[in-house]
């Protein structure tokens, strides 16, 4: 079977431009990671309330809706891996503010870096669809859609991974210096691949700014119905996502470092799993299947659901996030894959961008309302709530733009 892996791996052969780029994303994504190791366990530390750490979770997703807006502008003036680099460098010096807030013992310049990094992730989504679409061949596309799983799922794999069993070792300080290490190196590679960066789907440069813009009465059914999928995961997946440490601080009161730092890990597990063993000629037969999809989103849920009843048991509570994001994250798989095969080159950085923004303004909107459920009835209860109510939205949105 030509998995969307053996399919990434043809890629990475053929193009010493992508292997650098990927390297490059590996180590921005381990340093992203290691932020975020850092902001939650000093949270968790000193004993945040549950809305906090809901929303600190919101802070690393909404300011990315004025990110994606900068990254659409700056993909029609200058080249997509300039804008990758300036981000890495950005990246960089947002460290200032955990550095600042370990000094202070301050809970909003923690809260900061959050913002800072979803506004660098929203102007790199854009540019990043735009270069793969650019360099790879339309046969190549499942390739691109691996390529963008394994930057995402590399985040908390190999960032909270590294941190989990590094948090207790080494100072938050220390984890710092290694986060802004791997911007400098992923900053260097990035150059490298620009280097030996060619164009194959668009002969030119850069997007002109005289093309006309890509708007929703516009875009055909099939084109919608790929710009809704990741603003319909946003939905079903922020909430449970979002409450998942304040869930592991009501069920293991005592232990909740040592319980959540874990479940972070295993959820990117999962979703670098999920996706990669899926069958790569195939992918638009399953973007068109309701059923399909819907099933992943309840196997998902299922999955949160059940946490809180196996909370005495840490290994079957790993099992059932491994399980959620093997689930979750073939939508995602399949969001990215849609965006890329319907829209053309002029228009894949315009449609990543609306699609990244509604996920955005989705994730936020139902991220909010579970924080403030959480400090009324729980947070299990917002998280059965919340998730319940997106799933019969999400499944009401897929019917009516069924292919």
């Amino acid at each position: 079977m030509n998995t969307l892996l053996i399919a990434l791996i043809g890629a990475l052969r053929s193009h010493r431009w992508l292997r650098l780029l990927g390297c490059a994303f590996i180590l921005s994504s381990m340093g992203n990671g290691l932020t975020q190791v850092v902001v939650f366990g000093q949270l968790l530390r000193w004993q945040a309330s549950p809305l906090t750490l809901t929303l600190a979770y919101m802070l690393a997703t909404l300011p990315g809706f004025i990110g994606s807006v900068w990254g659409e502008h700056l993909s029609r003036k200058i080249s997509p891996l300039k804008i990758l680099i300036l981000c890495e460098v950005l990246g960089m010096l947002a460290l200032i503010c955990p550095l600042y807030g370990l000094l202070r013992h301050s809970i909003p310049a923690l809260l900061a870096v959050q913002s800072a990094e979803a506004l660098l992730s929203g102007m790199s989504y854009p540019a990043l669809t735009l270069l793969l679409k650019r360099g790879l061949s339309d046969n190549e596309l499942p390739a691109a859609t691996a390529m963008e799983t394994l930057i995402f799922a590399s985040q908390v794999l190999l960032g909270t991974g590294l941190g989990v069993v590094l948090f207790d070792v080494l100072s938050p300080l220390t984890l710092l210096a290694i986060d802004a290490l791997s911007f400098c190196a992923s900053a260097g590679l990035l150059a490298g691949s620009a280097a030996v960066f060619h164009v194959v789907t668009s002969p030119v440069d850069t997007l002109s700014p005289d093309h006309p813009r890509l708007r929703w009465r516009n875009c055909s059914a099939l084109q919608r119905r790929s710009l809704l999928l990741l603003p319909a995961l946003a939905a079903v997946g922020s909430p449970a996502m979002a409450l998942l440490p304040a869930v592991a601080q009501q069920i293991r009161p005592e232990e909740t470092t040592a319980l959540a730092l874990p479940l972070l890990f295993i959820r990117s597990l999962g979703q670098l799993c999920g996706p990669l063993l899926m069958n790569a000629d195939k992918l638009q037969r399953y973007g068109a299947s309701n059923v399909r999809l819907l099933l992943c989103l309840v196997l998902f849920l299922g999955g949160y659901f059940l946490l809180p009843l196996l909370s005495a048991s840490p290994v079957a509570a790993l099992g059932l996030i491994f399980g959620a994001h093997l689930a979750s994250n073939v939508v995602f798989a399949l969001g990215t894959f849609g965006v890329l095969r319907h829209f053309s080159a002029e228009q894949v950085a315009t449609a990543s961008a609306m699609a990244w923004r509604g996920q955005v303004m989705i994730a936020a909107v139902a991220t909010g309302c579970a924080g403030l459920l959480a400090e009324s009835i729980g947070a299990t209860c917002a998280l059965y709530s919340i998730s319940l109510v997106s799933l019969v939205c999400v499944a009401i949105l897929l019917w009516r733009y069924r292919a």
